[in-house]
């Protein structure tokens, strides 16, 4: 430091954003670039694994078993539908949002948006996936123990979506702060 104080490194805290654009030495337009390329690739995975789900999703009500589910079963799957096409559409939703705000100086705006329709998306796509997992065991087993191994399923899927990043995230992130 300039005034012969000490830094050190706290863990814990997010780093500044003009520390880590330093850091990397890029430009407010390189960091959007790249926070955008890494987004798409993100959300690449992710939507072919909803539009799988949904096209399978979709085709279940044209299944001759369809006509023997319970009302309640077909409740759970006009849920799971309608959760599958909300996420694909919060999922699929960046590419035509870029579409529209392209060459209008604003890409580190539209990272914003797009990274928040891909987390809507994911949130969506855990619904979908634990409402499609709840009606097929339901119709499988008819056990009781179903909504326990669903609830199970669902911890799992926060436990490596959410709570590993998060922790990830707060226990290697640091920040340089004044020893004194």
């Amino acid at each position: 430091m300039a005034d012969g104080s000490v830094a050190k490194e706290i863990p814990a805290a997010r780093p500044a954003a003009g520390v880590e654009r330093a850091r990397r030495q890029e430009s407010e337009a390189e960091r959007a670039d790249r926070q955008w390329n890494e987004l798409m690739q993100e959300i690449r995975v992710a939507q072919t694994g909803v539009q799988i789900l949904f096209g399978f999703l979709l085709s279940v009500a044209f299944t001759p078993a369809f006509g023997h589910l319970s009302e309640t079963d077909r409740i759970i799957y006009i849920t799971t539908v309608v959760l599958g096409a909300t996420a694909t559409g919060a999922l699929i939703a960046p590419v035509p949002f870029h579409r529209w705000v392209s060459g209008r100086s604003i890409k580190a705006q539209a990272v914003r948006w797009a990274a928040r329709l891909t987390f809507l998306g994911l949130a969506l796509l855990i619904a979908t996936l634990t409402s499609a997992l709840f009606l097929i065991l339901r119709v499988a087993t008819h056990d009781s123990f179903v909504p326990w191994l669903v609830g199970g399923v669902v911890a799992w899927y926060l436990a490596c979506w959410m709570a590993l990043p998060l922790w990830v995230r707060q226990r290697y992130t640091t920040r340089t702060v004044d020893a004194n």
